[in-house]
């Protein structure tokens, strides 16, 4: 057991994140890349889901990125503004467009997503937002994992500045079987973000040339007469609530 691990297990929803991206591109894509990817859970389900997909998966660190090891997954360690794989969806979730502090960075950024992305292609990101975006506090839940463990996941917002959009998140994990600590860190994960507000992101986006800006509430979508996921964009600002993570999508 490790932080990894636990993020897999407590944080990231793979397996319901590829088919909602599948049907947020609406055709049939078959290259995703993932950037910001860490242990590269979400390129891993996707080549996992059908022999015709491949996965890129890009990160800077070396040792989360050893578990993009998969079949017809490529693992790219680098900085994600130097990488040049194309590919008909591009993904970064869990809020690592925050890494950019800067609207010049983070417009960048978009423009060299919009620049790899194969003909009606889609890039898709996440943010959260409403009444308690900037509230300093925590958000905890438990995990049963495996193996009988069950995980204490505790997300943190350390720091806020609604002036400047700037945050400090920590995620902490604690994992016990029949009671017995396994595994216990304090500040497994700590970001260090700009917080994009929505229409921040759909400003940038349409800046770097992409066609169509969507937002997204609902990674469940419904299913067609022929088996396949389809989701609706947002319509109603009342559905997202007080408090909402939503992802934004931009159209090649």
């Amino acid at each position: 057991m490790d932080k990894y691990t636990c993020y897999e297990l407590c944080v990231q929803d793979a397996a319901r994140l590829v088919p909602f991206l599948e049907a947020v591109h609406g055709g049939r894509p078959r290259v995703l890349r993932e950037d910001f990817c860490g242990t590269a859970g979400v390129a891993r389900a996707w080549a996992a889901s059908s022999p015709q997909r491949r996965a890129v998966a890009v990160d800077q660190s070396a040792g989360p990125l050893r578990r993009a090891r998969a079949e017809r997954v490529r693992a790219v360690r680098a900085e994600v503004m130097g990488c040049g794989a194309r590919a008909d969806i591009i993904t970064a979730t869990n809020f690592p467009v925050g890494y950019w502090h800067t609207r010049p960075a983070l417009v960048r950024y978009l423009e060299r997503c919009r620049a790899r992305l194969n003909p009606r292609g889609v890039f898709v990101c996440d943010t959260y937002g409403g009444a308690t975006a900037f509230t300093i506090g925590t958000m905890s839940r438990d995990i049963r994992a495996p193996g009988g463990l069950r995980i204490h996941y505790l997300w943190e917002q350390r720091e806020a500045d609604p002036t400047t959009g700037m945050v400090l998140d920590t995620i902490h994990f604690r994992a016990d079987r029949d009671g017995e600590i396994v595994y216990q860190e304090a500040d497994a994960f700590v970001y260090r973000w700009r917080l994009w507000s929505v229409p921040e992101l759909r400003d940038a986006m349409a800046e770097a040339g992409f066609r169509k800006t969507e937002v997204y509430a609902d990674l469940g979508g419904a299913v067609d007469q022929h088996g396949k996921m389809y989701v609706r964009p947002v319509g109603d600002p009342a559905d997202l609530g007080e408090s909402f993570v939503v992802c934004v999508a931009g159209r090649a």
